[in-house]
């Protein structure tokens, strides 16, 4: 069976599971393998369970399957099952003839999303990633959710090699794309900063295959500069007044906690306007003036952008305000990297709160560039006016420091319990891994 062939089958059973443990009647299993699993093996369980046909990549299961007696026309054999599914839900993306708009970068790509979606949403009928559905897996099963409804899909692509962002656009086809920046994040996969920008960049390649696609970017950023295709058409944003050639220009009015700015249209260069947003810290001004430039671009209403940005309150872990009966927490612990790190702890120095109180876990997948990195981050809270400080992980216990350190979050929790902190603002950040997003119910 070609992908023609089975996207034929999936126009007459439209769903898809990768689960063999949610097997709606009817649907199509995709056998898809990983470090610790192989699809293959439960094959035949989701056909008991009934799904209408299971695609595997294991020839010993599907013979097997057909030796026993099985029904040929129920499972197929294909030479790799995630290609399959990549293949399905591009197919499926062509039936549509709409924006998709991609977004990637190495910080706030999330947080972005959420925000055009939200800005799109007072207009179109937006299809946006769910949660961070942003891999080889997540695109797919994004894509699939595209129906006659949607007016305009936004799909978030997240990259750990080389080629990743490159496998996912030619996936996803998008025709209009936005890297909301690049930093040091990944290195162990990245190899370098420089890597990186090559991989986010891949973005800006396959758009540059079409004169008619559009890219929105930064200005203010010199490594997007550096590799914008000439071929593309762009739309910029900027914090630079004097840049008339962007679209958008935004300005920081405070972060007191919220960050507030002010925008305008270029093509309206006398009319200001003023928001003020849910989200901590001053580096989420980009990612607003992004989803302004969407919005603009794509002819939503000024007072509506307006709406949808003050009305956007985050709750996944990023730069997410919360108040508890004894504490007032800054969770920003979905992911860490030295660029995110070193803007939450600026952020929260400037921050007019008094008493301070900051829990860093440690950063990883960064290779052979770790130990620089968290010594990095504990010479930059030297400087921080923070009242406390605590560290978690085994990078942070390798470095001299005169801060608190924890193995694991488990010891954080046993600590907090005897310390009992009270009237505290508490910067909770750190690499998913470290599981501090578990902190907050304690504090």
């Amino acid at each position: 069976m070609n992908s023609k062939e089975l996207y034929d089958f999936y126009r007459r059973h439209p769903e898809v599971t990768t689960d063999s443990r949610v097997c709606p009647q009817g649907s199509i299993f995709i056998a898809l393998k990983g470090e610790t699993f192989d699809g293959n093996l439960f094959a035949e369980q989701a056909l008991d369970k009934g799904c209408a046909l299971a695609v595997v990549d294991s020839a010993e299961v599907y013979d097997r399957y057909v030796d026993n007696g099985g029904d040929r026309s129920r499972m197929v054999l294909v030479p790799d099952t995630l290609q399959a599914f990549k293949d399905l839900a591009r197919e499926h993306r062509r039936q549509f003839d709409i924006p998709v708009v991609a977004i990637t970068g190495t910080n706030g790509k999330t947080t972005t999303k959420e925000l055009v979606r939200a800005v799109l949403a007072e207009r179109y009928n937006v299809m946006a990633t769910e949660g961070n559905y942003n891999n080889d897996v997540g695109v797919p099963k994004t894509l699939l959710r595209l129906n006659t409804d949607t007016q305009i899909a936004v799909v978030e692509m997240g990259a750990s090699h080389p080629g990743d962002i490159k496998t996912l656009a030619e996936t996803a086809e998008p025709n209009c794309g936005l890297i909301s920046n690049v930093g040091k994040a990944h290195l162990q996969g990245f190899g370098s900063l420089e890597g990186v920008v090559h991989t986010k960049g891949e973005l800006y390649d396959f758009l540059a295959h079409d004169y008619a696609n559009t890219i929105f970017i930064n200005a203010d950023n010199e490594l997007l500069m550096g590799i914008l295709p000439c071929e593309v058409t762009s739309v910029a944003y900027t914090k630079r007044d004097a840049y008339s050639a962007a679209r958008v220009c935004g300005q920081l009015v405070a972060c007191d906690p919220f960050l507030r700015l002010r925008w305008r249209d270029n093509a309206r260069a006398d009319v200001w306007h003023e928001v003020t947003t849910h989200l901590i810290g001053s580096y989420n001004l980009d990612n607003v003036l992004a989803a302004v430039t969407v919005g603009l671009h794509f002819g939503v209403d000024a007072e509506l952008i307006n709406r949808a940005l003050e009305s956007y309150v985050p709750s996944n872990n990023r730069s997410q305000l919360t108040h508890t009966a004894h504490n007032h927490l800054v969770v920003d612990a979905y992911n860490a990297n030295p660029t995110s790190m070193a803007a939450a702890l600026d952020n929260f120095s400037v921050m007019q709160v008094s008493p301070k109180m900051a829990i860093l876990g440690e950063m990883r997948e960064l290779g052979a560039s770790s130990r620089e990195e968290h010594q990095r981050v504990v010479d930059m809270l030297g400087n921080c006016p923070f009242d406390e400080v605590w560290l978690v992980g085994e990078e942070f216990a390798a470095i001299d420091s005169p801060y608190r350190k924890f193995h694991d979050v488990e010891e954080v929790k046993a600590a907090i319990a005897e310390r009992q902190p009270e009237g505290y603002y508490i910067l909770i950040k750190g690499s998913n891994g470290t599981r501090l997003f578990q902190l907050p119910e304690f504090l």
